[in-house]
């Protein structure tokens, strides 16, 4: 699996449940009463209780190994255990967590990274030794692991321990955004030597997260309690339980039921449905995941920049986000991470023009043009905006076969094959974006954006050390993105979660995959 989803999108899991009884059924332990007063009218956090959050899961195979967190199960459940050196903030800029701060020396290729006094649930220190064990555990040429792409700048041969609580890490290149290395998706940092048994994580994990493992049945739920000597306060839960519903309508129904109190992942017409009518909250996440047509830039139609500043010009995006995300979401503007660090907001946001589209269509001599759309089910959303892009493109003359692919292998085949796909991302840094997208050795660059100028601006801004001088790099990079690019971006869609009305405390600023999202240390039970 690759990085243009969310972490969990490609495959949904092997177990199912379609009713809030089957849903039940899958809880295991059932859920225990608030062992102190939560009545939390005037909005106070109170201590006690178990909360049961219901998410779609990996089946048989699942694991509580955080380097093999892969479905948003995994990771809720891996942030509940472990935790990293930094994570994303809701603007997806590095925030410190297991690190307290680190700092460059002049050329940017080696960092001074100092860890603040935390222990792991057995009660031993977290130490530098530690941290370069996890991240040449991840880094392991045998293993694959999500996160080894993103260890990659560092020398772990050359790095090592300056004191029980300092690390230098010594980079293969000057690397500005460093930070982003530390909060990597899956750079979770575990005991020297965890690992080494093969019922290390499954039978009995130990991490230094807000909560302390208590039992797993892969497939089914997993029970983790309080951990009382957590370096950033303990949780006001007594206890957290994941269970496995893999089927939108199970996660409802056992929500609506009180079998569960929190479920994730819902669509926006259950939302709608559900919406201030009083029976559960419902919580948008805005922003979290871009979504795009990706044309490829090497071959034809789309090698020539006046088609691609065409079909800019032709998405209608407003269209596209009441038709294809239901409402629930906002436009886009060609470019990824709106609202993040270093978005270039200033461009102006582009509209339908169709008349222009077709001059510069007529221009490439590309007036009657007929192009293939791969889309699938793969991802909400996918089909309908197909069918809604194909119907704007013929008020301009443009005629597109609208070509389903197989949820199985969609990603795969529209990494290199075809000319024009659906496609959409889940939230990371915007340098991550053009570092794994957008250089010409990315490995994951699906619109074939190969420009050596334009890798030299990513190499310049990760070599400027003054952050407003980066900044001034990475709109130049956006600036020509946005005139030239090949992601035809129209929307952010939100994020849709479900929980009881008592629950509180759940963060609803936060994307997917940043640090406060499934965040469940600071909930409570009101």
């Amino acid at each position: 699996m690759y990085d243009e989803r969310f972490s969990g999108l490609r495959r949904r899991g092997f177990l199912t449940a379609t009713t809030g009884a089957a849903a039940l059924a899958l809880v295991g332990c059932g859920g225990t009463e608030n062992t102190a007063d939560q009545s939390g009218g005037d909005g106070t956090p109170r201590r006690g209780g178990r909360l049961r959050a219901a998410f779609a899961g990996g089946g048989a195979s699942e694991t509580l190994d955080p380097h093999l967190a892969n479905l948003f199960a995994d990771v809720a459940r891996a942030k509940a255990l472990f935790d990293k050196l930094a994570d994303y903030g809701a603007d997806l800029s590095a925030q410190p967590r297991l690190a307290t701060k680190w700092e460059p020396n002049k050329a940017l290729d080696r960092w001074q990274v100092t860890l603040r006094e935390a222990t792991f649930h057995d009660g031993k220190p977290v130490t530098a030794k530690d941290v370069l064990y996890s991240y040449r555990r991840i880094a392991d040429p045998e293993k694959a692991f999500r996160a080894k792409a993103s260890l990659e700048p560092i020398d772990l041969d050359a790095s090592r321990a300056t004191g029980e609580r300092s690390i230098e890490f010594v980079l293969k290149r000057p690397t500005a955004e460093f930070p982003n290395v530390l909060a990597a998706f899956g750079a979770y940092i575990v005991p020297e030597n965890a690992g080494e048994n093969a019922s290390d994580f499954d039978q009995k994990p130990i991490g230094s997260g807000p909560f302390r493992f208590v039992s797993f049945s892969p497939g089914r739920s997993a029970v983790f309690r309080r951990h009382d000597a957590y370096w950033e306060g303990a949780p006001h839960l007594d206890e957290l339980e994941f269970v496995v519903a893999n089927e939108e309508s199970a996660r409802v129904n056992a929500l609506l039921g009180g079998q569960v109190e929190y479920a994730h992942e819902l669509n926006p017409t259950t939302a709608r449905a559900h919406e201030g009518k009083g029976q559960i909250e419902i919580v948008r996440l805005r922003g979290s995941a871009m979504q795009a047509f990706c044309m490829k830039t090497d071959r034809a139609p789309f090698d020539d920049k006046r088609v691609r500043e065409a079909f800019f010009l032709i998405a209608d995006r407003q269209e596209l986000v009441d038709g294809a995300l239901s409402g629930a979401g906002v436009v886009g503007n060609d470019l990824f991470g709106k609202g993040y660090e270093y978005y270039a907001a200033d461009l102006p946001q582009r509209e339908q023009d169709l008349d222009r589209a077709k001059a510069l269509l007529k221009q490439a001599g590309a007036e009657k043009l007929k192009v293939t759309l791969d889309t699938s089910a793969v991802a909400a959303g996918f089909t309908e905006a197909a069918g809604i892009f194909r119907d704007q493109a013929a008020k301009a003359g443009v005629t597109i076969d609208v070509r389903m692919g197989s949820k199985d292998s969609y990603w795969a085949d529209i990494l290199d094959g075809g000319t024009l796909a659906c496609y959409r991302s889940g939230a990371m840094p915007i340098e991550a974006h053009i570092s794994q997208r957008l250089l010409t050795d990315s490995t994951t660059n699906a619109t074939h954006w190969k420009h050596k100028d334009f890798d030299a601006l990513y190499q310049q801004a990760q070599s400027t050390r003054d952050k407003t001088e980066r900044a001034a790099v990475y709109e130049r990079m956006q600036r020509r993105l946005y005139a030239e690019g090949g992601f035809l971006i129209w929307g952010f869609a939100d994020w849709i979660l479900g929980t009881a009305r008592k629950v509180k405390g759940v963060e609803t600023k936060a994307p997917a995959n940043t640090l406060d999202w499934a965040r469940f240390d600071k909930v409570w039970l009101a």
